[in-house]
C-alpha cells in the first residue's frame, strides 16, 4: 500500500512538472544574465513575468567575472540576450559585443552617464562609504574589500589615486594596511563583518549599509572629505540578438520602467533625470568623488601594483 501511494505521489509530481513546463511551451525565450543581488533579481523576474506573459523570460544570476568571460568567448553565440548590471569598466571593455542602442533610449539619462558609443545603458549608480559600528569601534581593527577581487574595493582605490596621485594613494594604503583586519573578496564582506561585530569600521557600499540600518543595525554612514567613490553598472543587448522576438521590448521596459522602480526599492542614487526615491535613512546629497579615467587600462595597471 505504501509503495502504491509513493508511486501515485511520484506521478502527481511528474505531471506537475510537465504541466509547469508546458505553460511556457511555444513562447519566445529571452535569457537575461544579471549581476544584481538576489532580491533585485527576484524583483526583475516577478515584474517581467507580470509585464510579458507572452514570453518565457529567465533572469539568471552570474558573477561579473564569469559574465565577462562568457561575453569574451561567446560573442554572438552567447545564450544571453540581455546583460544587466555589468560593472562599468567591463562595459567599456566589452562594448563591441553589444548592439548600438537607439538615441531615444537615452532621453531620460543624465548627460554625464551617456556613453559615446551608445552601446550600453547606465542602470544603477552606487557609492562607497565609511561604515561604522560604534559599539566595537574602540576594540577592533578595520576591514576593507580587496580591490583585486571586488569592484567596491577598486572604486575606493581609484578615487584616492585621482585625489592624491598614484604613489601617495598606494602609500596611504600601505600605512592603512597595518590596521586592516582583512581585505575581503567581496564588496559585501565589510558590512557583513560589521553586523557580526567582527570589525568596527568597514569600507563598503552605501546601499548595503542602509539596508542593514533599516533592519535595525546600529551603523553610522560617513564619507571621506575627498568624496565618495562610486561607479555605475550598465545594461546592454548582445550584438546579434537585437532582432530576436521580444528582446528590444523587454530591454525598453528595463530602461523606461524598471530602473526607476528599482531606485524606489533598492538603489536610489540617480542615473536618470528626475529620479526619486523614498528609501528611509538613505543619505541625500552624497558628496561624490573624482572617478575620472575609470577605464579598463587604468584599472589593470593599478591592480597590478596592489600587493595585499
Amino acid at each position: 500500500m505504501k509503495r502504491r501511494v509513493k508511486v501515485i505521489l511520484s506521478l502527481i509530481i511528474a505531471f506537475s512538472i510537465v504541466g509547469c513546463a508546458s505553460n511556457n511551451k511555444g513562447k519566445p525565450k529571452i535569457i537575461i544574465y544579471s549581476m544584481a543581488i538576489e532580491a533585485t533579481n527576484d524583483f526583475y523576474q516577478q515584474r517581467l513575468n507580470e509585464q510579458f506573459p507572452e514570453y518565457d523570460i529567465s533572469v539568471q544570476y552570474i558573477s561579473t567575472g564569469n559574465a565577462a568571460a562568457k561575453i569574451k568567448s561567446g560573442g554572438k553565440s552567447i545564450e544571453a540576450d540581455i546583460i544587466v548590471e555589468l560593472e562599468h569598466t567591463y562595459s567599456q571593455q566589452l562594448e563591441e559585443n553589444f548592439c548600438t542602442l537607439d538615441d531615444s533610449l537615452y532621453s531620460e539619462v543624465l548627460d554625464e552617464f551617456i556613453p559615446e558609443s551608445k552601446k550600453y545603458m547606465p542602470h544603477i549608480r552606487y557609492s562607497g562609504a565609511i561604515i561604522i559600528n560604534e559599539e566595537v569601534l574602540s576594540e577592533k581593527g578595520l576591514d576593507m574589500p580587496n580591490p583585486k577581487a571586488s569592484g567596491t574595493g577598486y572604486v575606493f582605490l581609484k578615487n584616492l589615486v585621482n585625489v592624491m596621485g598614484e604613489e601617495q594613494a598606494l602609500n596611504y594604503f600601505d600605512q592603512l594596511s597595518k590596521n586592516i583586519l582583512q581585505f575581503t573578496s567581496s564588496g559585501s564582506g565589510p558590512v557583513n563583518a560589521l553586523i557580526q561585530k567582527e570589525v568596527a569600521i568597514g569600507l563598503g557600499m552605501t546601499f548595503q549599509a542602509v539596508e542593514q540600518i533599516n533592519k535595525g543595525a546600529n551603523l553610522t554612514i560617513k564619507y571621506f572629505t575627498e568624496g565618495a567613490p562610486w561607479t555605475t553598472n550598465d545594461t546592454a543587448i548582445m550584438e546579434g540578438h537585437q532582432d530576436k522576438e521580444g528582446v528590444k521590448e523587454v530591454f525598453e521596459f528595463f530602461v523606461k520602467t524598471l530602473i526607476r522602480e528599482e531606485a524606489e526599492l533598492f538603489m536610489p542614487e540617480p542615473v536618470l533625470k528626475n529620479q526619486t526615491s523614498s528609501i528611509e535613512n538613505y543619505p541625500t546629497n552624497i558628496p561624490y568623488g573624482d572617478m575620472s579615467t575609470n577605464t579598463v587600462e587604468v584599472r589593470e595597471d593599478l591592480l597590478s601594483k596592489w600587493k595585499y
